[in-house]
């Protein structure tokens, strides 16, 4: 059998990769990837080169069985996704479910991961949290899942995390409002990156803001 690491790759600045990351791609069979320039960028500054395979939502469950196999026959294999940590909000369950079925090993090589470390500069309580992840799409699901979240904090004081993408970042932010109330928030985007924003300060004012400009790159919402 052969072993599927899971690589923790950067949420934006490239140096931020561990060593045990990078010997680890340059001395598996096969790297499977989200998308192979997002990887390619990654492999041409430290010189991994390797074959790679692309897995993403929409061809996950098509493509395991074929991953599967090739760990079964003793290839070493290395998921990794276009920023972060795999699996995070990202593409990967599948194949793992299937390797550790298989009686395949599983081995994580850590790294970044974009929640942690927004979590670390946010100034809110980092005791106890709960990542979230993307919320739906759908305004009623939405606000749903957000009284619920609601109801939950009222019972464990915990600091939320969710993920966001620039098209629906004022929805999310008006559902919470209508929800939580003008309750003071933190909103991080590109994170590592040459852009990095955090800011800290009430919905409304957050919201104001991006109504004003528009929202650019992936944010995080922590409240």
């Amino acid at each position: 059998m052969g072993v599927l690491y899971i690589v923790a790759t950067p949420i934006g600045n490239l140096k931020d990769i561990t060593l045990r990351a990078v010997e680890t791609l340059k001395a598996v069979d096969l790297v499977v990837c989200e998308d192979t320039r997002v990887f390619g960028k990654l492999a041409n500054e430290y010189g991994v080169d390797k074959p790679t395979f692309v897995l993403n939502d929409f061809n996950e469950a098509v493509k395991v069985d074929q991953l599967i196999k090739r760990l079964q026959d003793g290839d070493n294999l290395a998921l990794v996704s276009d920023a972060g940590t795999p699996l995070v909000s990202d593409p990967g369950f599948k194949l793992v479910r299937e390797a550790v079925a298989g009686g395949v090993k599983v081995e994580s090589i850590p790294g970044p991961t974009a929640a942690i470390v927004a979590l670390t500069v946010s100034g809110l309580p980092c005791d106890k949290f709960m990542f979230v992840g993307y919320l739906s799409k759908k305004d009623g699901q939405r606000k749903t899942v957000l009284m619920n979240l609601k109801s939950i904090r009222e019972i464990l004081k915990t600091t939320f995390i969710i993920y966001e993408s620039p098209f629906r970042l004022v929805k999310t932010l008006e559902s919470i409002k209508e929800v939580f109330g003008d309750i003071e928030v933190v909103i991080c985007r590109e994170l590592t990156k040459m852009h990095e924003e955090t800011r800290r300060e009430k919905i409304s004012a957050c919201i104001q803001n991006f109504l004003e400009n528009t929202p650019k790159g992936e944010f995080i919402l922590l409240l």
